[in-house]
């Protein structure tokens, strides 16, 4: 048995490469706070995962995006308080993907929107202290063509202020 209480969150996530560098957004809250983060994120009600994840890029980045492939899927579990749970439980869907139209420009702010923008970063340019694991888990995708089906599990994981 475990004392821990998980809050699963779910979401699709999109990997945009150009010039061998990754598209992610300036994290404004969640575990993730303060730090790069896949652009992406939940469903809406009734809402597909295809299109949830083009709404998530334009929202996020100001881009238009068309999904090339499903990558696949994996999960990460880490400690995070929030309100009656320990833990957090994240299953995140993988996507590649494409621009199609747009720019990236300052997201608009509206409740549930947790981008503060987007940049292009390199692989050198991330760490455990800046990135969340889906970016971590991003670039060693880049590099292996493979996510892993196991479960990510960082019990030392810090949520930033």
């Amino acid at each position: 048995m475990t004392d821990k209480k998980y809050y699963r969150a779910f979401g699709v996530y999109g990997i945009y490469i150009k010039d061998g560098k990754l598209l992610v957004i300036h994290k404004s809250g969640g575990p993730y706070i303060n730090r790069f983060d896949l652009p992406g994120g939940s469903l809406e009600e009734g809402e597909s995962l295809a299109e949830a994840m083009r709404r998530e890029f334009l929202e996020e980045t100001g881009i238009e995006i068309e999904i090339e492939r499903n990558i696949g899927v994996i999960d990460f579990k880490f400690p995070s308080v929030w309100k009656e749970f320990t833990d957090v439980h994240h299953i995140a869907v993988y996507y590649s993907v494409k621009k199609i139209g747009g720019e990236i420009s300052i997201p608009e702010q509206f409740e549930g929107q947790d981008s503060l923008g987007a940049v292009w970063v390199s692989e050198h340019e991330v760490s455990w202290e800046n990135a969340s694991p889906l970016v971590m888990k991003a670039f060693e995708w880049m590099k292996t063509n493979d996510l892993r089906l196991s479960a990510e599990i960082y019990e030392e994981w810090e949520v930033l202020k």
